[in-house]
């Protein structure tokens, strides 16, 4: 309490820390697999998709925050309470989909970096990684404060050794800014640059990231004497900032990818050719740089699917899960059972990390509805709806979300996509 006996303002930077942990599935294995193929495939043309997804991005970010900051319940607990116990159900399976998908992407990254720097079989690489659920269950025990600074940490290694990157890769900025901002019509023409577009769709707006953003948030709300306002205002700032860094990052990625392999007639499509296409072309530096960013990424990431996909399950099945171990290692294994099959069937990595986020792209209308139409209640949320702006600017982004995937299927049905 203040002398005059006001509660006293929490400081600026205890908001701050929520949309950092989430920018992380914004630069994961995912992103990195659709910007690698995007930049050495079509040059800087796809560009402008990144900074598209990353806008709606933010958009749904700072809804998702909302949600939680207004209502006190995450998106999963939402969807339980506002629908049918049918549609919960499906919705559930969407989402639990979507989750496993995510971890799939993550865990694949974790498994080729450890091929890369230490030349582990990808077969046990793939076993291995089950033990970063360990990694989040040990941060845990010292508060939420550690979870977020340590994955910090990893964002800010991922993003050190993109500026490296892009220093010795030596891109054409005047050509990077032009195609980040203005659209290129390659994507409605190409099925293949399409269907990458909808995988930096699906990598860039991920929907674990929509529930783990409504729940995580809550951490700034209990207990906290100050408005809902000033708490939402806050947390708007740290999902730009955050996001942000992860559009750079994201950018940082394609920009490299065209500048080193498309400028050189190189096609590259997967993520260990990238590793070892770089070694002769910008050194060793570059290559080991790349891997370490990439296991930094892979293990962040993973370790903040984990925590969404807890949300997920306990959201909807209105149940508090005693034993979170048990239940991450379930999910884990549940999902690596199909990356070890098709590793041992020789399916390309690239192949299963593109694929995975391209799921995610078709679950996102079913996420993302339910989150614009919520922030626009005012029963609901009271002060913080949606105002007129921001709720058509809302509904504008699930739209075109929609439209996209509708493309996709048109597209997939008429046997065009590769």
């Amino acid at each position: 309490m203040s002398v005059t006996g006001a509660p006293a303002r929490r400081p600026f930077w205890f908001y701050l820390g929520p949309a950092f942990l989430v920018s992380v599935g914004y630069m994961d294995p995912g992103n990195w697999a659709t910007s690698l193929e995007a930049g050495s495939r079509y040059g800087y043309a796809l560009l402008w998709v990144v900074t598209l997804s990353s806008a709606m991005a933010v958009l749904m970010q700072v809804l998702a925050a909302k949600l939680g900051i207004a209502t006190g319940m995450d998106l999963a607990q939402a969807m339980r309470e506002r629908y049918s116990p049918a549609a919960a159900r499906f919705l559930f399976a969407t989402a639990f989909l979507a989750m496993m998908a995510t971890d799939l992407a993550e865990f694949m990254g974790v498994a080729l970096a450890l091929n890369l720097l230490f030349g582990i079989p990808l077969t046990w690489a793939v076993l291995l990684t089950v033990f970063d659920v360990l990694l989040i269950l040990w941060l845990e025990r010292f508060g939420f404060r550690w979870v977020e600074t340590v994955i910090l940490a990893f964002v800010a290694t991922i993003g050190l050794a993109y500026v490296l990157e892009l220093f010795l890769a030596h891109p054409d900025p005047l050509e990077a800014a032009w195609n980040a901002f203005v659209p290129n019509a390659a994507v409605f023409h190409d099925a293949t640059a399409l269907f990458l577009a909808m995988g930096i769709l699906g990598a860039t707006v991920m929907p674990h990231n929509l529930f783990l953003h409504s729940a995580q948030v809550k951490t700034r709300t209990r207990g906290n004497p100050e408005s809902k306002r000033r708490v939402y205002f806050w947390s708007v700032v740290d999902t730009v900032g955050a996001l942000s860094a992860a559009w750079l990052v994201n950018s940082a990625i394609l920009v490299m990818a065209a500048a080193v392999f498309h400028q050189n007639g190189l096609l590259v499509t997967e993520i260990d050719q990238a590793y070892l296409t770089l070694k002769p072309l910008l050194g060793q530096a570059a290559a080991l740089t790349f891997a370490i960013a990439l296991l930094a990424s892979g293990l962040s990431s993973s370790a903040t699917g984990t925590l969404a996909g807890q949300i997920v399950f306990e959201g909807f099945l209105q149940v508090r899960v005693r034993n979170a171990g048990a239940l991450r290692l379930l999910v884990r294994l549940l999902t690596m059972a199909p990356a070890l099959v098709a590793v041992w069937l020789s399916v390309r990595p690239m192949t299963l990390l593109v694929l995975s986020q391209v799921v995610l792209s078709m679950q996102l209308p079913f996420s993302v509805v339910p989150l614009v139409s919520f922030t626009s209640d005012r029963s609901l949320m009271g002060e913080l709806v949606n105002p007129p702006l921001l709720r058509g600017l809302a509904w504008l982004a699930a739209g075109v979300i929609i439209a996209l995937n509708l493309l996709l299927l048109f597209f997939a049905v008429r046997g065009v996509t590769t």
